[in-house]
């Protein structure tokens, strides 16, 4: 007699009763994400798809923000123009008189600079991120050896992962932006501020020890991302090297292999598709993070793109580069977020926020593409 058979009418329904609990939960989340992503797409698709030209906006994707003029002329007719067109119509027609001239920040031409600036900050925090992630994660499950030390560092591992975005940014602040101590590539030294220089044969810049300046730089906060991101990475990689087989490690080994060998050969391959899809998540949590950026990276405006107002000739120029600050689609979308809300200010912010989701769910797209086209490889 099979004991876990229903008995009575009661259990029947008690189990009637959990799946249709379950169902409701399940299906409401669904609707509620589909319903979210149809407002942003509803209100933010006409903005990139509205063109006269070609079926995409591309001057809402290939322009930098600007001010947006909205004026009326005599016959009143109601024209919006970006601050650079119409000062250049201004010059072209000075007998025009223009009327009821309103202005809007940020609303004018497009989002190549918030673009640029999130993409910059996403690969040099994993970069970072997946390097000492994964090699973190590596020596934890197989090298280190069981004991209060290591479960002490797994707790504050787990701990980091909870600590709010804010904290890493007045971190990555005070750490990055405020310290002296750390090298950069220049052709000037600041006497203030350097704690040492070295001058670099064969070219006329300096390894100074002067920090990357008190303001805001790519460099200080694509390393603030990597930081809160790695308690993910790191946890991620490691459920992902404990997945795989210990025969495969005793077989290794039993061949006469090395401890790197064994994990390089027989554990690395096996483990790569959980950390691929790892590093994907990381990519989406970061690239939607404001609180860090705007303390260390992050700029309302800014005119050029870096490598534009980058100076010198190959490492100096990377260097200043990364010593610049950027534009990124979470603080330009907060930066909407605090101004006037009008007709025009909300398309921008609509725009922006659809293209922003678009990007997220490309990468979670390749996440799930590259595991299974990795995992396909695999014969265990």
């Amino acid at each position: 007699m099979n004991p876990f058979v229903a008995k009575t009418k009661t259990r029947k329904r008690k189990d009637q009763a959990s799946v249709v609990i379950f169902a409701v939960a399940t299906y409401l989340l669904v609707a509620c994400a589909v319903g979210i992503f149809f407002k942003i797409a509803s209100a933010g698709a006409p903005i990139l798809f509205a063109s006269e030209d070609s079926f995409i906006n591309w001057d809402f994707l290939t322009k930098n923000p600007e001010t947006l003029v909205v004026f009326e002329i005599e016959e009143g007719e109601k024209i919006r123009m970006d601050q650079t067109d119409f000062t250049e119509w201004k010059k072209e027609n000075p007998g025009v008189e223009v009327l009821n001239e309103k202005t809007h920040a940020y609303t004018g031409g497009g989002i190549l600079g918030p673009l640029v600036g999130t993409a910059m900050l996403v690969v040099t925090c994993m970069v970072v991120a997946l390097v000492v992630g994964v090699s973190a994660s590596v020596y934890l499950n197989e090298y280190a050896r069981k004991g209060l030390l290591m479960n002490a560092i797994r707790l504050a591992i787990m701990n980091l992962a909870g600590v709010p975005s804010v904290v890493f940014g007045l971190f990555g602040f005070a750490l990055f932006c405020l310290s002296d101590w750390w090298p950069a590539l220049t052709y000037t030294i600041n006497e203030e501020r350097t704690m040492g220089y070295f001058a670099i044969p064969l070219t006329d810049g300096y390894l100074s020890f002067q920090g990357w300046g008190s303001g805001s730089s790519l460099f200080a906060g694509g390393l603030t991302l990597a930081v809160m991101v790695l308690p993910v990475i790191i946890a991620a990689c490691e459920e992902s090297l404990k997945a795989v087989p210990k025969g495969f490690r005793e077989a290794s080994l039993a061949l006469g292999a090395s401890k790197w060998q064994c994990i390089r050969t027989a554990v690395l391959p096996y483990a790569t598709p959980g950390i691929l899809t790892a590093s994907i998540l990381g990519v989406t949590r970061v690239a939607g993070e404001t609180a860090p950026i705007m303390f260390t990276a992050a700029v309302a405006d800014k005119a050029k793109l870096p490598w534009e107002e980058a100076e010198g000739n190959g490492l100096f120029w990377l260097s200043d580069v990364m010593m610049q600050s950027v534009q990124a689609l979470p603080y330009h979308i907060y930066t909407f977020a605090r101004l006037p809300n009008t007709e025009e200010t909300a398309a921008t912010q609509n725009g922006t926020v659809f293209v922003f989701l678009m990007l997220v769910s490309v990468f979670a797209g390749l996440s799930i593409f590259l595991r299974i086209f990795f995992r396909n490889k695999l014969k265990w």
